[in-house]
């Protein structure tokens, strides 16, 4: 597959694209030291401060997470790499107070290994910080492993509930059993269709014969699932929610936050089908869909399908996830 983008010197892109990105969202986001993505209005000081990290090229995450009631701070990376241990501590010490800091990590290696040396750094420092860690792709390994699961969409979820908790003055320690309760009862499946490039270097990172689909494949085109013919869109809905209900033990009276990510290509069209028979499915099973979410969420620039997440809700969680945000990828009023 051809790479046809709009770019100029791949050298200058992730600077490029975060310059455009904070024009794009005035009074929302801005650069700060060395281009961490920070609220442009700061949190008050006596509340938690949410810090993640990881790879550009992924847009809107994870830096359109950052804002009023989400995140305060965002360290992009390099095109589908994670940041460096020295900007990752830099994040971390400018958000440091006596609230603490909630730090959100999604399970891959590089983003844990950087976000692994940066808390020994915090640890040394007196730092008051608290991480957690999103693994909720089911296709890596079962419950019971949840280190082989990597993060999906599913961090958006974390963030927003517990960003809402910080908002409301809430303790480190309380923001994050929230964080841990709602990574808990997340489930994540991504299908793909068709592969994607990498933007600086023109290199494919996966290819996908047009009559075959992926369930399973990871967030930059890693092995996981099964290849298998490529079906209709309530049959892939069939196959991919049977998995997430299973891995969750799902059971009639259950709510459910159902969150369709098109990853980079797949249209609204598509993805309002799958919606559609997603209810259909949990209203069979005496299941309710509680909430929905649906666009593009955190992308691998053109890949064709799309990350269907479920999170199991309680009345907590329903109440932060309703509460107010304003982040460029995310507005709740």
């Amino acid at each position: 597959m051809a790479m046809k983008k709009l770019l100029n010197k791949p050298e200058d892109l992730v600077q490029e694209l975060l310059e455009g990105f904070v024009l794009a969202n005035p009074g929302k986001v801005a650069l700060s030291g060395s281009n961490l993505v920070v609220r442009t209005h700061p949190k008050a000081k006596n509340k938690v401060a949410l810090v993640t990290l990881g790879g550009s090229g992924h847009e809107p995450a994870l830096s359109g997470f950052v804002g009023e009631g989400m995140l305060d701070t965002s360290v992009p990376g390099e095109i589908f790499a994670a940041p460096g241990p020295p900007r990752v501590i830099e994040a971390l010490r400018a958000a440091n107070r006596d609230a603490g800091v909630l730090f959100i990590v999604l399970n891959h290696a590089g983003d844990v290994m950087s976000a692994n040396l940066a808390m020994g750094m915090a640890k040394k420092e007196g730092l008051n910080v608290r991480m957690v860690l999103t693994h909720e792709d089911i296709s890596g390994g079962p419950r019971e492993n949840p280190d082989e699961r990597r993060g999906l969409a599913g961090c958006l979820p974390v963030i927003k509930v517990a960003g809402a908790a910080a908002e409301q003055g809430r303790s480190l320690e309380e923001c994050a059993a929230i964080a841990e309760r709602m990574e808990a009862n997340l489930a994540t499946l991504a299908l793909a269709v068709s592969g994607a490039t990498h933007p600086s270097t023109g290199d494919v990172i996966a290819e996908i014969p047009d009559d075959v689909m992926v369930v399973g494949m990871g967030q930059h085109g890693e092995a996981g699932g099964g290849t298998q013919p490529l079906k209709s869109a309530d049959e892939t809905t069939d196959i991919m929610l049977s998995a997430l209900l299973e891995d969750l033990q799902a059971k009639p009276g259950d709510e459910f936050l159902v969150m369709l990510n098109g990853v980079g290509s797949t249209t609204l069209m598509e993805l309002y089908l799958v919606l559609r028979r997603a209810g259909q499915i949990l209203e069979s099973k005496g299941m309710k869909m509680a909430r929905t979410l649906v666009g593009e969420i955190l992308t691998v620039q053109e890949m064709g399908g799309f990350q269907m997440c479920i999170g199991r809700l309680d009345d907590e969680l329903k109440a932060l996830w309703d509460a107010p945000c304003n982040s460029p990828a995310l507005t709740v009023k």
